[in-house]
């Protein structure tokens, strides 16, 4: 969902995929991948479910399991303080990095933005090739939260990506070209787009996409499995059904359709969009991966919520025939963006005496799901963050039981968690060692409103449809907003719901998974969101986390207690890994702002905000030296604005257009990810109207918007963008004088 801050609407979504190793059915366990080290665990009955990574890191997630933990433990709890810089990679860009690289016979492999892939000698940083997929920039726009990629798979001598514009590429691991590339795109006019991970079973590439948040819900969800030697499609997964009347493509949709209201509108396709949590288990042959929201999310035309399957569902098929063996339905009716598409993690747990192997997710609607993973029947389901749009889990029935607080369709709401989930697409661990998931928490609300029914200007935003969703975080200012989005409640009477405690912060818990509880936590960051990073643990008894404000932190896996904190300067979003290569053990993690805070400014507790938004990646090892900093971020002077002659009717207009259609990618006098607006040279004034209208910088990145903004509309924007940087430029001036 979105965010609306004085004059700036932003609004994130998500997405990325697992990935996952095997040949000829059975684990590919030679040069590809790490033997496999055996880790004891302190507590009986946690195991791994799939070998543990080691000198390699053959998969985005460590290991088929998705456990993000290395049995490597040369670097660990005595001798991690010695921990320091090795190499460092600049990606040549600034837009963000989510990926986790694999490290495959001495080579590191990895994705940046658009679906680049990057070849570097693992122990020098040495870059021996780069692929560009050769995106049409025009695909930018589907992108609800920049044009991020979460990593690559490998299988063979081949790496394979998914490109932002749904394209499957499988590239020759030694030369980087193409092998064979395949669109997975079903439909060109509708907003999809790909920034997941690929998945690999026995014999294919499976990929999904995203897009539900885009247009007025112009698309439906969908994975599909593509032959890993050829390219040749083998099935497709819809996730939702078809406009009422069309032909269901499997027999699930039909039951799937009976659980959507009567009065459902054929003009929107559903969502349901499989943006992360893709993982495939060899054991069971079967995928299983996580759906997206409804679209729009305020829908029902007869004022009741339905079920909506298979949106918000954990769901399992066939990898051979696609075919759907279990689901769960995790937020029945969603109307909050609570996406169940968070990555997963399989596990072997003694359950009351029994043994289980599991599969385990920290979901975006605040509860830690532990399901059977052949049966899919629920296990346990409890908060793992502050939660109150439900005041639990029936067990029996699966469902949760939805509170008051929850409905926000007649008045503004504070409800927990916020859109961007309690936690979202980065990266948790799971270590067999310790038995403990770690798990990077958002805990915080947000004012959840219905924008047709509170009296504001916007009853529409590009992204988020007639709701809205607003931090009330250390910059929340109701004031600011009631023109735009009507009456808001005032921050004094939001934090009598949880006195004492910052309304919106970030945490790192130690969860465990039998006992159901948190054993330790650490706040990693409050105030604002800190959008801090994803987790790597270790048989060092070690935990790993990147933070926003540019911090690599490092834990006692037992105790939450800090061993190290290494400055880097670079904001880190992405979960580290480990390798060893000719004895000698590193940990790696790419940095670099962007994502979902593409649409926000860059909050002043991020790296990004003083330094050079350098997106690099980091490599560390014990007697390593200092990070070499970026470059400082020198503020962009207001030019001198053109003219303008605009009534103030004219300007309110324009900022209401720039809000709905805009705001969600470009912020106004703050550093953000892409341009400030507010601050164009002259000569980018003079062809505004081709800008948006005709796509004259559409190479770049910015797409043509003549589909949903008109002439008149756009003519509305500019005068209020130059409204705004005639304001920011009277002040510089003034600023300028009094220094003198």
């Amino acid at each position: 969902m979105k965010t609306l801050r004085a004059r700036n609407l932003r609004r994130p979504a998500l997405l990325l995929l697992a990935s996952a190793v095997l040949s000829s059915g059975a684990l590919l366990l030679n040069a590809c991948t790490s033997a496999r080290a055996d880790v004891a665990s302190d507590t009986p009955g946690h195991r791994a479910a799939a070998p543990l990574a080691g000198a390699e890191w053959p998969l985005t997630g460590g290991d088929t399991a998705g456990t993000w933990f290395s049995a490597l433990s040369d670097i660990n709890e005595t001798n991690a303080g010695d921990l320091g810089y090795a190499w460092s990679y600049d990606m040549g860009t600034e837009r963000g990095q989510e990926a986790t690289p694999l490290v495959i016979d001495g080579v590191m492999y990895t994705s940046g933005i658009w679906g680049n892939v990057y070849a570097l000698d693992a122990a020098t940083g040495k870059l021996l090739w780069q692929y560009d997929p050769q995106v049409d920039g025009q695909w930018g726009r589907n992108a609800c939260c920049d044009v991020v990629n979460r990593g690559v798979a490998y299988r063979d001598g081949t790496v394979f990506v998914a490109s932002e514009d749904g394209r499957l590429h499988a590239i020759d691991a030694k030369t980087g070209q193409a092998r064979w590339i395949a669109d997975t795109i079903v439909n060109h006019k509708q907003p999809y787009a790909s920034t997941g991970a690929v998945v690999l079973t026995k014999d294919s590439v499976v990929i999904g996409n995203a897009g539900a948040d885009i247009g007025d819900g112009d698309l439906r969800g969908y994975i599909s499995a593509w032959d890993i030697k050829t390219g040749a499609f083998k099935w497709r997964f819809f996730t939702v059904p078809p406009a009422p009347g069309q032909p269901f493509e499997h027999p699930e949709l039909e039951r799937a359709a009976k659980s959507w209201g009567p009065n459902r509108d054929g003009r929107t396709q559903n969502g349901g969009t499989v943006w992360d949590g893709l993982s495939y288990d060899p054991e069971t042959d079967q995928i299983v991966f996580g759906t997206g929201n409804a679209s729009p999310y305020l829908r029902s035309a007869d004022g009741k919520r339905h079920d909506d399957l298979f949106n918000a569902s954990i769901i399992a098929v066939n990898a051979q025939s696609g075919r759907m063996n279990w689901y769960y339905q995790t937020t029945p009716g969603d109307e909050w963006d609570y996406d169940a598409v968070q990555k997963f993690v399989f596990a072997n747990l003694d359950l009351g005496g029994q043994p289980r192997r599991v599969v385990m997710q920290a979901c975006k609607n605040g509860f830690f799901y532990t399901l059977d993973l052949k049966t899919g029947k629920l296990l346990s389901a409890d908060p793992f963050t502050y939660v109150n749009w439900a005041k639990g889990v029936d067990l029996a029935t699966g469902r949760p039981m939805v509170t008051q607080q929850a409905d926000y369709s007649k008045s503004p709401k504070n409800v927990y968690p916020s859109w961007a989930g309690g936690h979202t697409w980065n990266p948790m661990s799971f270590s067999p060692q310790t038995g403990l998931v770690y798990i990077p928490a958002i805990d915080a609300g947000n004012v959840l409103l219905n924008m047709k029914a509170n009296g504001g200007s916007l009853t529409h935003l590009e992204g988020f449809f007639s709701s809205d969703g607003i931090f009330p975080d250390d910059l929340y200012d109701p004031a600011a907003l009631k023109r735009t989005l009507g009456p808001l409640p005032a921050k004094d009477e939001l934090q009598k719901e949880r006195p004492g405690v910052k309304l919106v912060r970030e945490v790192l818990r130690a969860w465990d998974p039998v006992a159901r509880k948190v054993v330790w936590e650490r706040v990693t960051s409050q105030g604002v969101r800190g959008y801090d990073g994803g987790v790597l643990s270790t048989a060092g008894n070690l935990v790993f986390q990147g933070r926003g404000d540019g911090s690599l932190w490092i834990y006692n896996a037992r105790t939450g207690a800090p061993i190290k904190t290494i400055h880097t300067g670079s904001h880190i979003m992405a979960a580290p890994m480990t390798y060893k290569i000719a004895g000698v053990q590193y940990v790696a993690v790419q940095a670099g702002y962007g994502g979902s805070g593409i649409t926000f400014p860059i909050p002043p507790s991020s790296a990004a905000y003083g330094n050079r938004n350098a997106n690099r990646i980091l490599v560390f090892k014990l007697g390593g030296g200092a990070v070499p900093m970026p470059d400082k971020r020198e503020p962009l002077p207001y030019p001198a604005p053109p003219p303008l002659k605009a009534s103030p009717a004219l300007i309110a207009r324009g900022e209401d257009k720039f809000t709905e259609n805009c705001s969600r990618c470009h912020v106004l006098g703050t550093p953000g990810v892409t341009p400030d607006l507010s601050r164009l040279p002259r000569e980018v004034h003079g062809l505004f109207n081709d800008i948006v209208l005709k796509g004259a910088l559409a190479p770049l990145g910015m797409a043509r918007f003549d589909d949903v903004v008109t002439k008149a509309d756009v003519e509305a924007i500019h005068a209020y963008l130059i409204d705004q940087q005639a304001r920011g430029y009277r002040a510089q001036q003034s600023a300028k004088k009094a220094s003198h």
